[in-house]
């Protein structure tokens, strides 16, 4: 049995490894697993340069049925280990990731989402014969679809996310520059991912001191984001020269102390529109509005503008105009007429307080 106790990068078969391991005690599982590319022969750039391309042997299979088998044999071994409020990533390319979506659904993983991976700076199409391929998708699941509970830090994204909810199309650039291992002279993994984009999938699924899982761990980015991010790490990959390069990468990373504390401050929601406030009734469309301390009077129309003075435009926009103002805050300027009175009602107090656009 594997002790569980201490972050660990393993050296080995991720299944038999995963098999060692106790029940049920991991919180967060990251899959990067061979993408099976099927490339052949070797890829020209037109200034007939070589391309570093995935010819890589453990991303070879004989056929589709051993990769499914494959598949099926270590999203059954996660399943075991993985907690009953955890959650599984798995990222792909078109090459596997809708064999793998199928056997996740196969053995009763439910889908919470699919995440789009959209590369900044993307490698070019070098043969000019399809699209370029510019994107790579992450499935995240949860093990049945009865399981009730699981880490989803939706506030804090959304508080981070300038109080916009974080959505399933993520830009991020791939990894290159002084990111970008090496080993021996060249670069020590041929799809090194970056770690903005493993950042992103700890922060959103686990909490400080849960334990990762890396089943097929390369140059140990998710291990080493995991750490700077106060989680705790085990990873696994049957590649000696991987395993070596993770293990110094990770020697020299410094561990973090996060907490998870304190109260949210919800930022507040947007109020209703004027236009929002017509759709309603009140004001109808036809009904008259003053300007406050003027005896100029604008009516409104069905898409929620003003008319005044032959003028058309936003409460704020046309208050501004007629006022001679740079801008102005039309929900304090115009008063609601009421039969003949010269408008006693502020626009601004027909905006019910407990009538919010709801974006959760």
């Amino acid at each position: 049995m594997i002790d569980i106790g201490k972050n660990q990068i393993l050296l080995g078969d991720c299944v038999e490894l995963m098999d060692a391991l106790p029940e049920r005690c991991i919180d967060l599982i990251f899959a990067d697993p061979p993408y099976n590319m099927r490339l052949n022969g070797d890829l020209w750039r037109p200034d007939m340069t070589m391309v570093d391309a995935v010819n890589d042997h453990w991303d070879q299979f004989e056929s589709p049925a051993q990769y499914d088998a494959f598949t099926r044999r270590w999203l059954t071994a996660a399943r075991r280990v993985l907690k009953n409020t955890g959650t599984l990533w798995v990222i792909g390319s078109y090459h596997n990731i809708y064999r793998v979506g199928s056997i996740l659904m196969d053995l009763d993983w439910w889908i919470l989402n699919d995440i789009v991976w959209i590369k900044r700076n993307p490698m070019p199409q070098m043969k000019g014969v399809r699209f370029c391929n510019a994107h790579e998708t992450l499935l995240w699941v949860k093990k049945s679809r009865e399981q009730a509970g699981y880490t989803f830090n939706y506030r804090g994204l959304k508080a981070g996310n300038e109080d916009l909810q974080m959505r399933s199309d993520w830009h991020f650039p791939i990894c290159s520059g002084s990111e970008r291992l090496s080993h021996n002279g060249e670069k020590a993994h041929t799809t090194q991912k970056p770690e903005c984009l493993l950042h992103r999938v700890i922060v959103s699924t686990s909490n400080a001191g849960d334990l990762v899982l890396d089943p097929f761990c390369g140059t140990g980015t998710t291990a080493a984001v995991a750490k700077r991010l106060g989680r705790r790490y085990l990873t696994i990959d049957r590649e000696e020269s991987y395993v070596e390069v993770a293990r110094t990468r990770l020697a020299s990373i410094s561990e973090a102390l996060v907490v998870d504390e304190g109260i949210f401050i919800d930022a507040p929601k947007p109020r209703v529109s004027f236009q929002s406030l017509v759709e309603s009734g009140r004001p109808k469309p036809g009904d008259t509005l003053r300007l406050k301390g003027r005896s100029i009077a604008a009516t409104v129309q069905s898409d929620g503008t003003l008319i005044a003075n032959g003028l058309r435009g936003s409460i704020h926009k046309l208050a501004a105009l007629l006022l001679g103002l740079p801008a102005c805050n039309g929900w304090t300027a115009w008063y609601l007429c009421d039969g003949n009175t010269a408008g006693t009602e502020l626009i601004d107090s027909l905006r019910p307080r407990g009538y919010e656009i709801d974006d959760e």
